[in-house]
């Protein structure tokens, strides 16, 4: 038991596979004009804001400790979107998440793993 009453297992059972959260975020905005290429820059710069890393140039992500973060980070993500374009959030387990396949031309590559330490704010 640890100084503050929790047991190992308890710890491995709030880090475990089904608790821990991906949360990608997926657009297709425009950037015709200068004004669109701005509020695109100006969402993706957000997102890296807010803890999220670059997958492709417009699919970001973020591991979080849990569901009830993803209603924290969807408010936020909400009331900075573009006026224009498509955004869709997946949220899925880390269980879930080790089941990606990926590949870099016709080699397959190791997928991310979620990191080994959270880091909260």
């Amino acid at each position: 038991m640890s100084k503050n009453g929790t047991t190992n297992s308890t710890k491995r059972k709030h880090l475990s596979g089904y608790r821990l959260m991906w949360m990608i975020v997926m657009f297709d905005l425009p950037v015709g004009s200068k004004q669109e290429r701005k509020a695109a820059s100006d969402f993706r710069h957000f997102l890296l804001d807010e803890g999220f890393h670059m997958a492709q140039y417009s699919v970001y992500y973020r591991v979080m400790p849990g569901k009830e973060y993803i209603e924290k980070y969807l408010r936020g993500i909400k009331s900075h979107l573009p006026s224009y374009g498509n955004v869709n959030i997946l949220s899925i387990t880390d269980k879930q998440y080790e089941n990606l396949i990926s590949f870099n031309g016709r080699k397959k590559e190791p997928h991310s793993t979620a990191p080994k330490q959270l880091t909260l704010f």
